[in-house]
């Protein structure tokens, strides 16, 4: 069987921000249980061998982690494809240089609005959007590919144009507008947040008009449903070939969590989960290899067989190609297989 495409390692459940969405219920001390730094090698190892497209170490704050670029450097020289999922508060021109230097091929920024009023209170910390973008310039100084990360979420919703924009003007590659999902932090500190079947289709649809014209990728994490909208409305971008727009998430595949070509997300601990919004334990990989794992999880065994899809989704003529968030259906039924409650298909 293929592996995953991308695999997540969520090296550090420590940051330096308290997010209200964080899906690793990150700390400012972290926990005490992370997988040492001989445990990370040996994950890497793995990873090596299994052939897998893309590395991607985040947390908490990755660079909240002193050997963070101990273990890219490794993961480098493996030949195994790195990026670092990061707030940006942390990174300047030095720290940039540090990191391309390791051999981290991509960064991430996390963004979450197209202002500070916005931005800061969501991640609890004055004066974090304005370092977030003094990350992103110092990464475009040292010429460092990055892309901007943002939530989609109610508060959000009417800045959706600016977002894009400042992507752009800051230098972004990409934008990846993350569908908020009930997940980690979410239920208890914004709840409220998360967006209703026709604000979501409404958002899905705004981007994928945007994408014609925009000059960077647009994607749509924790929104299967969004290739949909590109397909059935032809969308064919004048600034982005058409291959790449088809290596989007879901785009004619579906749901990623756990899939071959797809997602796998490893912990902070250890723990092996589909998808970062479908935190279902399959195993650790301090007791298991992670490709043992893979091949015998019966929890992603049945995430594979689209036919045991429930309700909606079972019946949906885009099962195969969609079947919707198994994360916010698990969040919100406790039913990994059940209807996607937040499409509007």
């Amino acid at each position: 069987m293929k592996p995953p495409f991308l695999v997540s390692y969520s090296i550090t459940t420590k940051c330096n921000l308290s997010c209200k969405h964080c899906y690793s219920e990150a700390t400012e001390d972290g926990a005490p249980d992370e997988l040492t730094t001989e445990e990370a090698f040996r994950l890497l190892d793995d990873l090596a061998s299994w052939g897998i497209g893309l590395l991607v170490l985040d947390g908490g704050e990755p660079l909240c982690r002193d050997d963070l670029l101990e273990i890219v450097s490794y993961a480098s020289k493996k030949g195994i494809m790195t990026g670092v999922g990061s707030n940006g508060t942390i990174i300047d021109k030095k720290i940039a240089m540090k990191m391309a230097e390791a051999g981290v091929q991509s960064v991430s920024i996390s963004i979450d609005g197209a202002n500070a009023e916005t931005h800061d209170p969501f991640r609890s910390k004055s004066g974090a959007f304005h370092q977030a973008l003094e990350g992103a310039s110092a990464l475009k100084i040292v010429g460092l590919p990055f892309q901007f990360n943002m939530v989609i979420r109610k508060g959000t919703l009417s800045q959706l144009p600016d977002m894009l924009q400042l992507a752009v003007e800051s230098g972004a590659n990409a934008a990846e507008f993350f569908d908020l999902v009930e997940a980690g932090r979410v239920k208890k500190e914004c709840p409220d947040e998360v967006l209703e079947p026709g604000e979501r289709k409404a958002a899905m649809e705004w981007l994928a008009q945007a994408q014609i014209d925009c000059p960077i990728l647009i994607r749509a994490p924790a929104c299967p449903m969004y290739p949909l909208i590109l397909k059935e409305r032809g969308i064919k971008p004048k600034h982005i070939p058409m291959e790449m727009l088809r290596r989007i998430p879901y785009y004619g595949r579906g749901c990623a969590a756990g899939m071959p070509f797809g997602y796998l997300v490893v912990r902070a601990n250890g723990e092996v989960n589909p998808c970062m919004l479908l935190q279902v334990a399959l195993g650790n990989v301090r007791e298991r290899r992670i490709t043992q794992i893979w091949q015998e999880s019966e929890i992603l065994g049945q995430l594979r067989s689209r036919e045991l899809l429930k309700g909606k989704c079972g019946e949906c003529r885009h099962r195969v190609e969609c079947a919707g968030c198994r994360g916010r259906a698990y969040e919100r039924t406790g039913d990994m297989l059940a209807s996607d409650p937040g499409c509007w298909v």
